[in-house]
């Protein structure tokens, strides 16, 4: 494909489930959001006021980014009533478009409001050129397209289409049935999936049982000594004969879990097509996921574009395996789903990082900064800079936990420990990025910059992480099938004898050596003489490559 005449810049859409969320999502690079109000959106979970809104699209106005709104429900009667209301309150706070799905509710805009940018939500399930022609001609302006639409679809719907925006997930939650339309949730827990309130009964564990004539019900367990007596099969009543294994283990069955998308590995032909949206999911994620995720699509789509003969896809899988993820998938790209889709073994999300922390704000030359989870002594923090792509690292060994009284007044309180729950706050000086003169790392930490550190590994979760990476490469055609196998079976091996075995992936405070990664405050990288040649070396390198 000649990439000269397809190299339009795709529009990088976040989510934002709060004001925090929207101003990390525009920090770290997202050109815009998707945000939605409880009451007539899929957001019931949603932190967005009226005011909230209101401040959140001026606040991205002045960076020169858009803000969408989701009014994407499907209407109910009672929904019919509020929807004037709703609209003369939209027509104030000028959003850059409105996303519906209901046809009802698209007429109904378009009438009292045309002069709002109406967008198709994925929730209409548009799958074909046809139907986007026909949004199209209603006076649509963007089209959101069904996860379920592979990328050769995607390449007729784009010539057939060439007029109007056309918007692709690239990353996220994958559902299990058309996305946001499932009754399982309301089965099981009376919760709707269409209203934002999805139970995520298809993530859950089951479990075999029987039932005796006696009406008492009894758990099957399986033993060493009947495990080979017994295979239990799932058989379709249009399928006579057609029988499915049917597989559980101590932690359960997860028939249903989708992985989660992630297109990264196809990036550049997905540039290619000259689609002018990737859209990532996670209405209901922590500004740590939002910012990581934009932080990588940004960098690599930029990259793309300014120099896509050089450019692969590898350079950020790092880095987008280091967000929480149920393992990676590339979905619907090939046209239908594999195995390697779906995670029947466990549920849960896991990576190699967890979030430690987040600028608060500078005052004068220090850096206030609110904990997120546990941190220690001796652990190394990683800022995340907006404006670069190579964590600053920063080992840690006290805490100046800012302690504010009842009456106002302030106090540092040395400590060695504290606990993310409680949302502490502590000061790190300026003059302790020792690399970096005060305004260099004032500029490369502005408020709002995320921090993670490293978690402790246990044997069995490790190996989880590394057989879901492999997974996500067996799929794009990366690696082998042996390899992958070899490493799922070590990890089902771990948890069988339940190895919880913990080593940290760098040394603690105390341990003698170095992890090799020149970290700013690392006293015996810097100051023990038999690292001299090592830190010769380290000023060739980039921050945070490994030695």
């Amino acid at each position: 494909m000649n990439t000269e005449n397809y190299l339009k810049k795709p529009e990088l859409l976040m989510p934002a489930g709060n004001l925090d969320r929207l101003k990390t999502a525009i920090l770290y690079g997202a050109d815009a959001v998707y945000i939605g109000t409880p009451d007539m959106s899929l957001r019931v979970k949603s932190s967005f006021s009226l005011e909230d809104v209101v401040e959140g699209i001026e606040y991205a106005h002045s960076f020169g980014k858009k803000v969408y709104l989701t009014l994407n429900l499907f209407s109910h009667n009672k929904d019919v009533e509020k929807l004037p209301q709703f609209i003369e309150t939209v027509k104030k706070v000028k959003p850059d478009g409105l996303i519906v799905s209901d046809p009802g509710v698209f007429q109904f805009v378009r009438q009292i409001a045309p002069e709002l940018e109406l967008h198709i939500s994925t929730q209409a399930n548009v799958c074909s050129w046809l139907t986007v022609d026909f949004w199209q001609k209603q006076g649509a302006k963007l089209v959101v397209m069904a996860r379920e639409v592979s990328f050769e679809e995607l390449k007729e719907i784009r010539q057939k289409c060439p007029d109007i925006k056309l918007e692709t997930f690239i990353h996220g939650s994958m559902c299990m049935t058309y996305s946001g339309r499932c009754l399982l949730s309301n089965f099981m827990a009376e919760r709707g999936a269409n209203q934002g309130s999805c139970a995520h009964s298809c993530r859950w564990g089951y479990k075999l049982k029987i039932k005796l004539k006696d009406n008492t019900e009894h758990e099957i367990e399986i033993t060493d000594q009947n495990k080979d007596l017994f295979d239990f099969f799932l058989e379709e009543e249009i399928r006579p004969g057609s029988l499915m294994p049917f597989e559980e283990d101590v932690n359960g069955s997860y028939i249903l879990n989708s992985k989660d998308l992630c297109l990264l590995p196809k990036l550049d032909e997905y540039i290619q097509l000259g689609l002018d949206s990737f859209k990532v999911e996670g209405r209901n994620k922590t500004e740590f996921y939002v910012g990581s995720v934009a932080r990588v699509y940004r960098s690599a789509i930029d990259d793309y574009l300014r120099d896509p003969q050089n450019w692969r896809a590898d350079d950020y899988m790092d880095e987008i395996n280091s967000v929480a993820n149920r393992g990676y998938t590339l979905a619907f790209h090939e046209g239908r789903l594999t195995n390697l889709a779906h995670d029947y073994e466990s549920t849960g999300s896991t990576s190699f990082y967890e979030f430690a922390g987040k600028v608060l704000e500078w005052r004068d030359d220090d850096i206030i900064i609110e904990a997120k989870n546990l941190l220690e002594a001796g652990d190394v923090l990683e800022f995340l800079s907006p404006s670069q792509r190579e964590p600053i690292l920063l080992r840690v060994y006290e805490f100046k936990m800012l302690k504010i009284h009842k009456n106002g007044a302030e106090e540092i309180v040395i400590c060695d420990k504290l606990h993310g729950g409680q949302k502490p706050k502590f000061v790190i000086p300026a003059s302790a990025f020792h690399l970096f003169n005060k305004q260099k790392i004032k500029d490369l930490l502005p408020t709002h910059t995320l921090i993670r550190k490293e978690k402790i590994d246990i044997e069995q979760e490790k190996l989880k992480v590394e057989s879901r990476q492999l997974s996500h490469q067996l799929e794009a055609g990366e690696v082998r099938e042996e390899k992958y196998q070899n490493k799922r079976q070590k990890y089902f091996q771990a948890r069988e004898v339940g190895d919880e075995k913990v080593s940290p992936r760098t040394p603690r405070i105390g341990t003698e050596g170095c992890c090799g990664k020149g970290c700013n405050g690392c006293l015996i990288f810097w100051h023990d003489e038999k690292y001299h040649k090592a830190r010769e070396i380290l000023k060739s390198k980039k921050i945070g490559e490994m030695l």
